[in-house]
């Protein structure tokens, strides 16, 4: 998903605590209604994060900020518990394929759930969540993740998703922010919902909605699935920078800060500080240069002058200089840590290397300088793309134009345009398989929209989701990702771990960091 998002392993660290979370889960059906939980009149424990939603409804958008948000008012047949790898019931009572092509696979929802308006959430209110993602295809949502879908069918209790080709990871992909169910009476099937408010059957329910600053939540006392704790009130504050989140947290208006205090902050926290908890996550969160290869004429739509500039970027630099060593050098599609990992990158390119770069120019026959434009948002990112363009034109190779854009979704759209040549893009998975960084990124019709399309890559996802062992699909993984380093429709530049930053009296931040889903029913004060 793009921007902020996502975990893939189950340590964590927390500096001050040691203490060490996650546990593999068996999937299994059954849940509970919430437990009590004595909040009394507390005030409502606040998060400071400039990852943005950039909406409500789960058929227009595809970003961490929005599915943050979705994973505690929504509700999915499946979710994930922390540290497990298999998504476990929630709205549904069980769930399985129906035979070994992997093609059919069929839940059944408990009995009496219903939507916080009260109106009665059943298999039809299922299949018409799905159904309308396909129906809308929003450029800015989350239909490639689907792409395997043919139909959905709805009977009694009974839901039944038909694939066109086996996939053994459809269970997870349902379990995603994709996979959130709506109310039929309040989301139309045929366009995004224009209200800035919802209903849902998770675990919280929205309280009060200010789009781009604020959302408080309070606990759904009707949420009936796989939570078994009462939260407490939340609110969350949206800032445009991570200096922005910074200075809340200096001023003491945040108890946690998620995912948005600069690098340089984070290096800087003192372990011993009684005053703070800073939790790390192994995540697998990515950072990409996507290139636009819509046209032979675009500057990037020659395979060599992409080559050339694979290998002009210095990841090294980067990662000390403007990120404080607090990201790693990435070297292929899959990051480091995730099953199915390569180096393809490293194995294929030099590093900062003009003289090889020279070369590829010249062997296509492309004039000097190749003049392209970089996209980049504000911030920190910013910081990068101006370093990015030193390297990049060293060697008078190339001469970039940096385009900057302060909103997320406007810098969306402007790519998916093709108004950028090249643009930094961040992918945060969806869920825990290699899977994620593949089909949505590089398959046909994925979510970058820059042009590519390989039958070569085609034919290796569907290989890789064959397998319900997934570490019989390693070497399709690696196949895929030597083509990606071969063709080069996007870079990859590094990954990194994911930070959150607690007050002492807060409990429960650290899962936060966990993965993808923001489980905020854990949090406590002391």
């Amino acid at each position: 998903m793009p921007m902020t998002k996502g975990s893939m392993s189950t340590s964590m660290k927390l500096i001050r605590l040691g203490i060490a979370t996650g546990s593999f889960a068996l999937l299994f059906a059954s849940g509970c209604q919430l437990s009590p939980t004595e909040t009394g009149n507390e005030k409502p424990i606040v998060i400071g994060t400039a990852s943005v939603p950039a909406g409500l409804d789960p058929a227009g958008v595809y970003d961490a900020g929005s599915w943050a948000v979705f994973t505690n008012i929504y509700q999915n047949l499946l979710t994930f518990e922390p540290g497990s790898p298999t998504p476990k019931p929630d709205a549904a009572e069980s769930c399985a394929f129906t035979g070994p092509a992997l093609t059919s696979y069929r839940c059944e929802l408990r009995d009496g759930l219903t939507f916080s308006n009260g109106n009665p959430l059943t298999a039809t209110a299922v299949k018409r969540s799905f159904e309308r993602i396909l129906r809308i295809r929003d450029p800015l949502g989350p239909g490639p993740l689907f792409a395997n879908l043919l139909s959905v069918d709805a009977r009694g209790s009974l839901v039944t998703f038909r694939l066109a080709n086996a996939d053994a990871t459809w269970p997870s992909k349902i379990a995603t922010g994709a996979g959130s169910i709506v109310d039929p009476a309040e989301f139309p099937a045929n366009r995004l919902r224009e209200e800035k408010s919802a209903s849902g059957s998770g675990p919280y329910v929205i309280s009060s909605y200010t789009a781009g600053k604020a959302i408080t939540l309070e606990p759904n006392p009707a949420y009936d699935g796989a939570v078994t704790k009462r939260g407490v009130a939340v609110e969350v504050r949206y800032f445009e920078t991570s200096r922005n989140v910074e200075e809340a947290w200096n001023a003491g208006t945040v108890d946690i800060a998620y995912a948005g205090l600069p690098a340089a902050t984070l290096a800087g926290i003192d372990p011993s500080d009684t005053d703070v908890r800073l939790s790390t996550g192994d995540s697998a969160e990515a950072h990409y240069l996507v290139l636009n290869l819509r046209s032979p004429r675009k500057p990037l739509g020659n395979a060599e002058a992409r080559r050339a500039l694979a290998a002009l970027i210095d990841r090294g630099h980067l990662a000390s200089e403007v990120f404080d060593h607090t990201v790693t050098p990435l070297y292929s599609l899959v990051p480091q840590g995730v099953v199915g990992h390569s180096t393809a990158f490293f194995d294929r390119y030099p590093e900062a290397d003009p003289a090889y770069a020279a070369q590829r120019l010249r062997s296509a026959g492309v004039t000097t300088p190749v003049r392209i434009k970089l996209g980049h948002q504000t911030g920190i990112a910013a910081v990068e793309a101006g370093v990015l363009k030193e390297q990049l034109e060293k060697g008078g190779l190339f001469r970039v134009e940096l385009v900057e854009e302060r909103d997320f979704t406007t810098y969306q759209k402007r790519s998916l345009k093709g108004e950028f040549d090249v643009h930094l893009y961040q992918w945060i998975p969806d869920f825990p398989d290699a899977d994620t960084f593949v089909q949505p990124l590089v398959g046909t019709g994925n979510v970058l929209g820059n042009g590519y399309t390989s039958a070569e890559v085609d034919h290796a996802i569907r290989d890789t989701q064959r397998f319900s062992d997934r570490s019989k699909a390693i070497e399709r993984f690696r196949t895929v990702q030597d083509t990606i380093a071969k063709d080069a429709p996007l870079i990859p530049v590094w990954h990194k771990q994911r930070h959150v930053v607690t007050r002492s009296t807060v409990l429960g931040g650290h899962l936060l960091a966990e993965d993808a889903i923001w489980r905020l029913w854990e949090l406590r004060r002391l």
